[in-house]
């Protein structure tokens, strides 16, 4: 649980070690703004995947289901800066389907707390198999590092691409392939 006391504590001093005065006007309220905007952004620390994940529609079909282009915002662990990308989530379906939008809720869920992008990918992955029991699951991540683009070696623009796949994806290139051209779609 996000405790808002602590967070406006941290941000105050955090201020002070940066040589600014967290009283004066522009900065008094920061720190109760920065507290709440860190309850919004890490929600997913509280939050569980079985809640998306358990609306489930059972079908005789058993072809590749692809949600792409999922919009997701996180922060990094090792900086706490932002990082943002697109997830690309397919699955074959064993007698059962999600509703449209679970898939785009589970990323948002892992999303939602301090990560690294490898971590979420797998997660993501893991989630899916457990809570649907799929044939198989495959999840690509890419994503723009702020780590990488604002400080360090400053190179905007670069993307960090990470893959997860479990079940028949593993054993089967051409479902691989396949996914990669839906992704072309």
């Amino acid at each position: 649980m996000i405790d808002q006391e602590k967070i406006k504590k941290a941000v105050a001093l955090l201020l002070e070690g940066m040589g600014e005065d967290p009283g004066r006007e522009g900065l008094e309220e920061t720190p109760d703004r920065v507290a709440r905007m860190y309850g919004e952004i890490f929600f997913g620390m509280d939050a569980d995947a079985a809640e998306p994940l358990g609306k489930v529609f059972t079908v005789k079909d058993s072809e590749m289901v692809l949600e792409k282009d999922i919009v997701f915002y996180s922060m990094c662990e090792h900086h706490m800066m932002p990082f943002y990308g697109k997830a690309h989530i397919a699955y074959i379906p064993d007698g059962k389907v999600l509703g449209l939008s679970k898939l785009a809720r589970t990323v948002e869920i892992y999303a939602r707390r301090l990560q690294l992008q490898e971590r979420m990918t797998g997660q993501i992955a893991d989630a899916v198999v457990e809570h649907l029991s799929p044939r198989g699951v495959m999840v690509v991540l890419e994503a723009e590092h702020m780590c990488m683009t604002m400080r360090g070696v400053k190179k905007p623009g670069s993307r960090t691409v990470s893959m997860a796949v479990r079940g028949v994806f593993e054993e089967n290139a051409g479902l691989q392939e396949r996914f990669f051209q839906m992704l072309k779609l």
